[in-house]
């Protein structure tokens, strides 16, 4: 105390104190300054918000869904089935609520990094308010196909509290529903219900029975009374929802379709240009979709230049496909395809380091791996696939010998040279491996322009690089690269009503020289399975982003390579206009909407 107090009455130390203050006052300033820097690569002043935000979402998706237990598990599970109308209320709820959040929050204040999380959760939250009000809009259409469904609603409803039921009177309820149900079949007429609405009501269908079933599990086997009472009536409902399935799923229909149509027995649904252009707004694409058109176009007569000079160089003059014939009928022996991909990868990554182009991490290096196709996938994957991994497609025992040699044509090492860095490093696999470690809150914001634009990118800089030295590497890489184009082709015309599914196979196998059950592969995938209507747009367009950028920002020497290519890796696989955005340090404002125009379509190629 005494010395406490001496040093308090000392001016000499309170000085000493100050001057040592002003000494240390620099590096805490410092410190502070550099922390931001360090932070903003995994959150934002929007972290919290993005936070609560995605757990309340997630919080009614699975409170307001069914639990099913999958085979082979012990444990009941969530299962996210089409959304009943009280989950997609208490959606719409929590959306909105989000939405005058944001309104109070201090736009102008925040980060680059804060701002453009601010613009991805505003996109995400009017989006989904969109969909589901869609999706409600599409209820009230089909509704009077479903005169029962509000009522296993409601007993699954019952589920989720655990309410004491009477075992009689459930049964008597499934009964008059089991009636009710075979009823809406018996009055069900195919005209005047379109095939999305048809979609829908199956996907409705599915989710009731799923629904039904967890109402069922939870009391069957505990309850006496349930048990003594429900099973045989529960049996006769599933049956009855299981019959109406089966009669929307329109066998009759589809062999009606593969033989008047001729599209291969591919139903899909066109969304049309209206739906287009929405989707292109959010997706932060300021062009319509003829403008698209003319990019693809514009871009094709490239790959049609450097293939004719390909061809040339191989002796074959004008005549491309038998210059891609040769370089078709270049597959490698039976066995040995593991081992091309992993020499292709290796060349890949050589040609990368010798150039200067990116830093690969060593651990994503050594964890790549490979798993062989299933001839049931390589139906609708007639190629590679990746990810964590590549899913190598290759011919198998049990094909016809068909599809065997169209499987090893189409997966020859030249064609091949373009996919395996596609799939691996730097592509997919490398996504996975940087988008878990930086900001991976932005999950929810991913965008196929980001996903498929960042490996096609590297397919565009590694051949203006010369990364294929022969015209038959090139061949192989323009094959792609035509294909992408294609994509773009031939989705646009089918979601805008003007190609059939055939024409956009015949249009594959003619322009690009695919074989045909590739090429009918690659548009059942497109048109049958969940892909977006934008999904195969986005490979080619998200690459001319990236690249355009690289032009702006590489190309300028504001940044090297490797530094560009990191930058754009820690935005993780948002909207690449908000990555220019972020890079750029660009100005932003709380009604921030897509502007980059990021092709020159007036200048010649």
């Amino acid at each position: 105390m005494y010395i406490k107090n001496v040093l308090k009455g000392s001016r000499f130390f309170r000085g000493l104190l100050c001057f040592s203050y002003l000494l240390v006052l620099p590096f805490f300033v410092f410190a502070q300054q550099q922390i931001p820097a360090s932070l903003y690569e995994q959150t934002s002043e929007m972290g919290t918000t993005m936070a609560t935000y995605q757990s309340d979402i997630a919080a009614i998706e699975d409170f307001y869904s069914p639990f099913i237990t999958y085979p082979g598990s012990l444990y009941q599970r969530i299962a996210h089935v089409y959304k009943s109308p009280e989950q997609r209320k208490r959606l719409l709820e929590v959306n909105r609520n989000y939405s005058e959040q944001l309104k109070t929050l201090n736009f102008d204040v925040f980060s680059i990094y804060g701002k453009i999380d601010y613009l991805l959760l505003k996109k995400e939250i009017s989006a989904n308010v969109h969909l589901l009000t869609i999706e409600s809009s599409k209820e009230k259409v089909i509704s009077k196909f479903l005169p029962f469904a509000q009522e296993i609603y409601l007993l699954e409803k019952q589920r989720r509290r655990g309410d004491r039921l009477q075992g009689i009177e459930v049964a008597g309820q499934m009964n008059r529903l089991t009636a009710d149900v075979y009823l809406a079949i018996k009055n069900f007429k195919l005209q005047g219900i379109t095939e999305g609405d048809k979609r829908d009501l199956q996907k409705v269908l599915s989710g009731l029975k799923t629904r039904l079933n967890s109402f069922y599990v939870f009391y069957n086997g505990f309850d006496p009374n349930f048990t003594w009472w429900v099973p045989k009536p529960y049996e006769s409902l599933d049956k009855a929802l299981t019959d109406y399935e089966r009669l929307l799923s329109g066998k009759e229909d589809e062999l009606q379709s593969i033989t008047e149509a001729n599209n291969y027995g591919i139903k899909g649904l066109p969304v049309g240009k209206a739906e287009l252009e929405r989707q292109l707004q959010t997706e932060f694409i300021p062009y319509s979709p003829e403008d698209l058109i003319k990019i693809a176009e514009k871009e094709f007569a490239f790959c049609d230049a450097e293939l004719l000079k390909a061809s040339k160089e191989m002796g074959f003059g004008a005549d491309w496909k038998q210059a891609q014939e040769k370089v078709k009928n270049s597959y490698v022996p039976l066995g040995e395809q593991p081992a091309l991909i992993v020499k292709l990868q290796e060349e890949a990554l050589s040609f990368i380091k010798a150039n200067n182009l990116m830093e690969i991490p060593a651990l994503a290096n050594e964890t790549w791996g490979m798993v062989m196709m299933s001839p049931e996938r390589q139906l609708v994957n007639p190629f590679f696939t990746g990810g964590k991994e590549i899913s190598i497609s290759y011919p198998t025992n049990t094909m016809t010998q068909e599809d065997k040699l169209m499987s090893m044509r189409g997966n020859n090492p030249y064609f091949s040279r373009g996919t395996v860095q596609h799939e691996l490093l730097p592509g997919h696999h490398l996504q996975y491996y940087m988008n878990s470690r930086f900001k991976n809150y932005r999950s929810m914001f991913t965008t196929p322009f980001s996903v498929e634009g960042w490996p096609l990118y590297w397919e565009l800089l590694l051949y203006e690089k010369g990364f294929a030295k022969t015209p038959e590497e090139r061949i192989g890489m323009l094959f792609w690269r035509m294909h992408r184009c294609a994509r773009i082709l031939f989705s646009l015309n089918y979601h805008l009503d003007k190609w059939t599914p055939k024409q956009c196979v015949d249009f594959l196998v003619d322009r690009v020289g695919h074989e045909r059950a590739n090429a009918e592969g690659e548009v059942r995938r497109s048109f049958q399975g969940d892909y977006s209507p934008l999904y195969q747009v986005a490979y080619m367009l998200g690459g001319l982003q990236i690249t355009a950028l690289r032009h702006e920002l590489v190309d300028s020497g504001k940044m090297t390579f490797p530094a560009f290519h990191e930058a754009v890796m820690k935005e993780n696989l948002i909207p690449v206009e908000l990555i220019r955005a972020t890079l750029t340090n660009q100005v932003l404002t709380r009604d921030f909407t897509t502007q980059w125009k990021f092709y020159n379509l007036s200048n010649p190629k």
